[in-house]
Parts: C-alpha cells; sequence; structure tokens
C-alpha cells in the first residue's frame, strides 16, 4: 500500500500571483480533513514551505476550489483560500483578483464550461463573498488561449488578455460599498487620530493616506517591509477597520483569524518612481495617482486584482481619500494605479454609491497539471 495520496490539481499563474487550482470533488467534505490536507499541499506553516508547493511569499501561497455551480446564473461556484506561510491558518474570508483570473481558463481546460469561440464568457460565483464575477475568455481549438499581446506590470512576457468585471461584487463582504456609510472615518490610534476611507469592492480596502502614515507613497517593497514600526502601525489601522467593520470581533482577533482582509493601502498624488522590478522610472504622467498596498501585513509587490477593483470604485465614489488625490478624476473614466512595479488600469463607473462598473485586464496561464503526492496519515 502506497504511503502517500495523489491529489489531482493544476498550478496555474493568475495575473501577477501564483496558486494551485483544485476541483471541489477532490478535496475532503469534512472542513477539518480539508484544511489540514490543504496545509499539506502548501507545506504550512513554514517560512520556506519546502515540504509543499507554495513558494514562501503570500503571493504564491494561494488556493481556488472550483466546483460546479450552486446557483442558476453561474457556470461554476469558485472558493478562495489564503493559506498562511508562518500559521496553521486557511483563510477564506475574501477573495483574490489575480487568482479569479485563472478560474474561467481553468473551468474551459477542465470542460466544466462549454468553450464558444473566440470569447467565452465564464460566469463565476465567488463562494466566500456569495458574489458573482464575470470572465471573458479568448478561446482556441476548444481551450483557453495563452498567447497574445496583453503585457501587465509584474509579469514578464505577454499572453492573451482576460477581462474581468466585479461591478456585482460591490459589498461583497460587509453588505455595503461604503461599511460605514461614511466616505472618509476618523481613527484612533496609538499615534492618535487618522482619516480612513473604507470601501467594500470585490474586497474591502481600507485606504490611508502616505503622508499621514509618515511615508512619501512611492517607497520600494524593501524599504517599507524593512520597516517594522510602519508594518505594525499599519497593521493598527486594519485591524481596528477589520473590528469596526464586522469581520473580527477585535483588533487582536483581525490579527490572527482575517489576516488577509481587509487589505490597507497608502495613497498619494501622481508622482515619479522607479519600478523596483525593472530599475526604470514611472512618470507621473503615466500614472492618475500612486498607492502601495498591504498585503498579509507585508507590501504587495505590485497590486491585488480585487483591491484594483475597490480602488477603482474609491476613487469614483465622491469624498473618499482616493477620490481626493485625483484632481481630474471626473473627467476619467479609466483610472491608471501606479503600484511598485508598474502601472495597472482599472475602468470605474459610480452613481452616487452604486458600482456600474470595475473591470480590469488580466493574463493568466496553466503552469503545471498532474498529481501532488502527500504523506497517507492512516
Amino acid at each position: 500500500m502506497s504511503e502517500q495520496k495523489r491529489i489531482p490539481l493544476v498550478i496555474m499563474r493568475g495575473g501577477t500571483s501564483k496558486g494551485i487550482y483544485i476541483k471541489e470533488n477532490d478535496l475532503p467534505t469534512d472542513p477539518k480533513e480539508r484544511d489540514e490536507l490543504i496545509l499539506r499541499l502548501f507545506g504550512s506553516p513554514d517560512v520556506r514551505q519546502i515540504d509543499g508547493l507554495a513558494g514562501a511569499d503570500p503571493l504564491t501561497s494561494k488556493l481556488a476550489i472550483i466546483g460546479p455551480p450552486s446557483r442558476p446564473d453561474a457556470d461554476v461556484d469558485y472558493t478562495f483560500a489564503q493559506v498562511s506561510i508562518t500559521d496553521r491558518v486557511v483563510d477564506y474570508k475574501g477573495n483574490c483578483g489575480n487568482i479569479s483570473s485563472g478560474v474561467g481558463p481553468f473551468a474551459i481546460d477542465e470542460s466544466l464550461v462549454k468553450a464558444v469561440e473566440p470569447v467565452t464568457r465564464v460566469r463565476i460565483h465567488n463562494t466566500n463573498t456569495g458574489k458573482m464575477l464575470y470572465a471573458e475568455v479568448q478561446v482556441k481549438d476548444g481551450k483557453a488561449r495563452v498567447k497574445g499581446d496583453c503585457a501587465i506590470a509584474g509579469v514578464p512576457g505577454t499572453s492573451a488578455p482576460i477581462l474581468l468585471d466585479f461591478a456585482s461584487t460591490a459589498g461583497a463582504a460587509t453588505g455595503n460599498v461604503l461599511p460605514t456609510g461614511h466616505p472618509v472615518d476618523t481613527l484612533e490610534t496609538s499615534r492618535g487620530p487618522i482619516e480612513v476611507s473604507i470601501v467594500d469592492v470585490a474586497n474591502p480596502c481600507v485606504f490611508v493616506r502616505a503622508k499621514d502614515v509618515g511615508m512619501k507613497g512611492t517607497e520600494t517593497p524593501d524599504v517599507i517591509d524593512g520597516n517594522k514600526e510602519l508594518l505594525a502601525y499599519l497593521e493598527e489601522i486594519r485591524s481596528k477597520c477589520c473590528a469596526m467593520i464586522g469581520m473580527a470581533k477585535d483588533p487582536a482577533d483581525a490579527t490572527k483569524h482575517s489576516p488577509a482582509f481587509p487589505m490597507v493601502a497608502f495613497v498619494t498624488e501622481a508622482a515619479d518612481y522607479v519600478d523596483f522590478t525593472s530599475g526604470k522610472t514611472i512618470h507621473k504622467e503615466d500614472v492618475d495617482f500612486v498607492s502601495r498596498l498591504m498585503f498579509m501585513q507585508v507590501l504587495h509587490k505590485t497590486y491585488a486584482g480585487t483591491a484594483t477593483a475597490c480602488t477603482g470604485a474609491a476613487a469614483k465614489i465622491k469624498g473618499t481619500i482616493v477620490n481626493q488625490v485625483i484632481p481630474h478624476i471626473d473627467a476619467i473614466d479609466t483610472i491608471r494605479i501606479g503600484h511598485p512595479a508598474g502601472v495597472i488600469p482599472v475602468v470605474a463607473a459610480v452613481e452616487g454609491n452604486e458600482v456600474k462598473k470595475s473591470a480590469l485586464v488580466r493574463t493568466a496561464r496553466r503552469l503545471m497539471e498532474g498529481y501532488a503526492l502527500v504523506p497517507d496519515e492512516d
């Protein structure tokens, strides 16, 4: 008898993240057994994840579980999990936009959705939030296309574009686009009061001004991640906001049980800065504002897809901190966010507080398909 179980799965790059994509029926139905298997697959907890498939980075420690639809207006159900590197935690409290971009191609390639050329529209029910998102995937010979001329910052080369619209995910986690009812709230912190904007589209995000946390807003990942006082302060802000909007019972509970969501970002007006991946200058004329997004208590090296959708919507909601840093916001529909590795555009339209559109273009590619082996504990 074999001492290891064989688990069928696919490893895909989705946007600027990488994750394991697995069919729901190939995981245990018991939640505890399921999470134990997921942790074993990923090699968590271990800062190197050396005995698993993940890559020792929050952006590569992600899981997509794909199953048959549980509602009539969907083609597939999709559950996202952020797998902690350092703790025995599998976090299902939010979604990942980059990993979402791989769901449509996965569903098509696995024959879960009928392939329609030249573009297949995949209706995706995200079970984490109970919301729908829609992917438009280019198709050739019954499979999702890979080759194309779409380049996204943070990924080498080009690939076929995938359009993701998150408009229907407004209020995904809290039930309201503005969970507190206000475009700006004042939060009491260890450094005194600070203004925050909390917006819930795709995933809830907390926005603060870079200058209010002692930063320029154009810093590189090394500078931000090397500043332990800043990381602690941003987590204080994030965890307090998490409790404020009912996603945790208190800040300590937020850090322990909801480490990924909400995300927190600090923003500033358009400015020149250096792309840390290439050394090239991103000119202020090429962005509408600059943002640095925190994810799992470190800086996101690019920008999360769900945060992109949320940030685009926030930019269009009058009075939010994001809205305030873009003086020409009423004149544009495509908002260019300057992040550490380049620029990501998002098309956003908001009427009052109703999100009409929040769409971005991503790419995805299947990297490996086959079986993972995990020790049989029986």
